[in-house]
């Protein structure tokens, strides 16, 4: 396959156009460059479909090298419709833009200063995250990760006072230790 060089020529003379005016901080320019975009985008799929070939409808005398490869054209087409879409959302913002504003430029905000200054290190993010981060106690853990020792530990859980292992078992589905009773004693029997 050859390639048609006026084609590679233009396609790369709009999407270097596009990528330019992309980065202008004008909507207009930016609306210029997302059409020259979707443009070049068209002509690369239009070379990389090959030659011009018949069309493909099927004959028992046509040899199927013959044929028009019907993809490209199918992608072209959905670009077409895709580019329509981003060029009319893009329309109407900087239509709006335009009656809020009365100008085009997209202007520095004082939260968008303030974003940049900030530091890229979040405490509560990137900080270390302890062993056991349930607020559900377990039984067989201590809050330090290491194996909890077998005395009897209590829990508060749904202002009742209760047997750590009672309570992991009130967690399970068809659970018998439930009672409505909200006083109970440590032993997890009620009152």
């Amino acid at each position: 396959m050859t390639v048609n060089l006026t084609l590679l020529t233009v396609m790369g003379a709009l999407y270097a156009c596009g990528i330019y005016l992309i980065l202008e901080r004008s909507l207009t320019r930016v609306l210029l460059g997302l059409m020259l975009l979707a443009n070049a985008t068209n002509l690369l799929i239009l070379a990389t479909g090959g030659y011009a070939g018949l069309a493909p409808f099927f004959s028992k005398d046509t040899d199927p090298a013959s044929y028009n490869d019907p993809l490209p054209q199918a992608l072209i087409l959905t670009s077409i419709v895709i580019s329509f879409a981003v060029t009319a959302f893009m329309l109407g913002i900087i239509y709006r833009t335009w009656l809020l504003a009365r100008q085009d430029d997209i202007q520095d905000d004082i939260e968008d200063r303030r974003v940049a200054e900030t530091p890229s290190f979040d405490a509560e993010d990137d900080a270390v995250i302890p062993v056991e981060t349930s607020e559900f106690p377990l039984p067989m853990l201590a809050s330090d990760g290491s194996a909890a020792a077998e005395s009897a530990a209590t829990v508060e859980a749904g202002g009742r006072t209760l047997l750590a292992e009672h309570a992991a078992l009130e967690e399970k589905p068809g659970s018998a230790n439930f009672t409505t009773d909200t006083d109970t004693d440590t032993e997890g029997g009620t009152k």
